[in-house]
């Protein structure tokens, strides 16, 4: 069973949206923007943009997927057991073959899984799978995962679009996908040319989905002109475009996500070179005053690195300076920076590299003002050039402290890190009793919010837009909105 974050909170967007679209019905495809740039046609490697995710997950499928409302569902495996003490993950392939015609075995899924996870060695999702130790071949359609220890959320990782099995280097399905001058058009592999028993009526419950990739500018005047019925893949950077222009209230749609969102040290030189300075930053912050411009309900701050409401905390970490208020967080920060300067050193300037866009200029206005309190000069660097900081707005995969910790780790962070967090946290991952497990969490994230390398803001937001009468849409805790269901009509 997938284990599901439901949000505490409703997240709702109190904003002025007019008039209403009507959806296309069960007419020619359905027109779907993906807020993504060209690179996201780029299906291959272990480091994919959302949009590509996306397309990966509906082209190239793995043992197991997600359905519109995030849960796990079969893939390329039909049916799976797990043992007793959660170390073995058995699973029965379906009977069919892979699009080309080659039947599907467990030797070719196993060889494709071993490969799937040496691709993502060095990353955080490497290290959620790390308790992988053998993919085995147990019978000619029978593969079996064991692990160094439980991981309760092992399907959920499996149903990540890394963790597409492709064959012989191409796509295994469900669609395949056709570039035009436009974009792509995504179509359902009918059930007889996977090796599956022909449907009846499959063609007329089916449609295929055109597929824009653009900027989220372009991709919401598209919605309001009514060139496309949804758009996905909002985030944070591009927000107050969602009420731009004549919507309703109910095409504008909040993922109720966990993540984070907030800044990371990437370049801990100069006087973000000690642990004190960086916390000088993060004291800085009106994290209040910074959603506030944003104007969504249900929206909070926080000061930690794990969200509070994954299943595995203790809460023996609690919220960071609960007991000063703003004025006294910020006198505290600007005695630091003194500090720095008496030394004869120049104030300090910082960049952080962050998107373009309407969302991403509210939050560097409000950093810029939190910082100058303290005496602290901020200035903006597009997105992927160097930087002092970066913007950090990511999405968790499943919803334990491990997701957090592990994008925090020496592995994936190397400009800030704690070698004792880190080693509390490899104990963590082959810890067998879940308590153990927990406490051994709890010092992890203490040990790695010491370092004050990432200085956490709130939850992160995922925004989609969708119009009246689309289906195979739905809310969910991963903000992930497969494309295949909305390729499936109602009967």
């Amino acid at each position: 069973m997938v284990r599901v974050f439901r949000s505490a909170v409703c997240v709702v967007l109190p904003l002025a949206l007019l008039a209403s679209g009507c959806g296309r019905g069960k007419e020619g495809p359905l027109p779907v923007a993906l807020v993504g740039d060209e690179d996201s046609f780029q299906l291959a490697g272990a480091r994919l943009s959302p949009a590509a995710q996306q397309l990966r997950a509906a082209t190239v499928e793995g043992l197991v997927g997600f359905d519109s409302e995030g849960r796990v569902v079969p893939a390329l495996a039909d049916r799976w057991i797990v043992t007793d003490d959660g170390q073995s993950y058995i699973f029965r392939l379906r009977d069919g073959t892979w699009p080309d015609g080659a039947r599907i075995t467990a030797d070719a899924a196993a060889v494709a899984v071993r490969k799937a996870l040496a691709a993502l060695r060095g990353t955080a999702l490497g290290l959620d799978l790390s308790p992988v130790e053998e993919v085995r071949v147990m019978a000619d359609r029978v593969i079996e995962i064991d692990l160094a220890a439980p991981v309760p959320d092992l399907l959920t990782l499996l149903a990540q679009p890394e963790m597409g099995l492709p064959h012989d280097k191409r796509g295994s399905g469900p669609m395949a996908l056709k570039r035009d001058a436009e974009g792509a058009i995504l179509t359902l592999i009918p059930p007889e040319r996977r090796g599956l028993p022909a449907q009846d009526g499959f063609a007329r419950h089916t449609r295929s989905l055109k597929i824009e990739v653009g900027p989220a500018g372009r991709a919401v005047a598209r919605f309001n002109d009514g060139f496309v019925d949804a758009v996905l893949g909002g985030r944070i950077d591009s927000l107050p475009l969602a009420g731009v222009g004549g919507l309703t209230r109910g095409n504008v749609q909040l993922d109720p996500v966990i993540g984070m969102f907030g800044v990371m040290v990437d370049r801990a030189e100069g006087f973000l070179a000690d642990a004190p300075n960086r916390e000088a930053l993060a004291l800085a912050i009106d994290r209040s005053a910074l959603l506030g411009a944003f104007n969504v309900g249900g929206w909070d701050p926080t000061t930690r690195i794990v969200s509070s409401d994954v299943e595995d905390d203790l809460g023996t970490v609690g919220e960071r300076w609960a007991a000063m208020d703003m004025a006294a967080r910020r006198a505290a920060a600007s005695e630091r920076v003194a500090r720095w300067r008496a030394a004869a050193k120049a104030p300090p300037t910082l960049r952080i590299a962050m998107p373009e866009g309407a969302g991403s200029r509210l939050v560097l206005d409000r950093l810029t003002a939190d910082f100058a309190a303290i005496g602290v000069k901020l200035t903006r660097v597009p997105e992927g050039q160097k930087a002092e900081l970066r913007l950090v707005d990511s999405v968790a995969r499943y919803g334990r402290a491990t997701w957090f910790l592990n994008q925090l780790t020496c592995t994936v962070q190397k400009a800030v890190c704690n070698p004792a967090g880190d080693e509390r946290l490899a104990e963590a991952r082959l810890a067998k009793d879940p308590r153990e497990r927990a406490a051994l969490l709890g010092e992890a994230e203490a040990e790695i919010t010491a370092a004050n390398g990432f200085i956490p803001i709130a939850r992160p937001l995922r925004w989609s837009l969708v119009r009246g009468g689309v289906t195979g849409f739905a809310l969910n805790p991963w903000g992930w909105h497969p494309l295949p269901p909305l390729a499936v009509l109602p009967k």
